[in-house]
């Protein structure tokens, strides 16, 4: 049997036993952070088994593809919409105002809208598409 005494230098390194290491301190390290988090404490609101008896009025004011307000259905001018919304918040300080623009609207008069109700300090929602589809 002949045994070759060269020491010839290695083309190639062996990776794969610092690759098993890797993998096991990374599967300590996982365990030991899951096992070191108990989580944060949070103080959830109990859920009521009555149902809100409180109803305010909501109107909705509808931008029209050619620029014209309507409130509720009725077209009404910007100045009329604004004394409307006064008298409605007179009644019921908590009212609200849904606001529905048409895609081809401009926009110009959704901000006047939006405008409107914060000059009032009215509380206000944007409808962006039909409920149900």
């Amino acid at each position: 049997m002949q045994v070759s005494n060269e020491t010839k230098p290695y083309d190639t390194i062996n990776i794969t036993p610092m690759l098993d290491l890797a993998y096991v301190l990374l599967v300590v390290f996982i365990l030991m952070t899951t096992a070191s988090v108990q989580g944060l404490p949070i103080s959830l609101p109990k859920p009521s088994n009555k149902p809100s008896t409180e109803k305010h009025e909501l109107l909705i004011v509808q931008v029209s593809a050619n620029g014209a307000l309507l409130l509720n259905g009725a077209s009404l001018s910007i100045d009329e919409i604004e004394r409307r919304l006064v008298a409605a918040k007179a009644r019921d300080p908590k009212s609200s105002v849904a606001i529905k623009g048409d895609p081809s609207a401009a926009y110009e008069q959704v901000v006047a809208v939006i405008d409107l109700c914060n000059k009032l300090s009215i509380d206000m929602g944007l409808i962006t598409s039909r409920i149900g589809t």
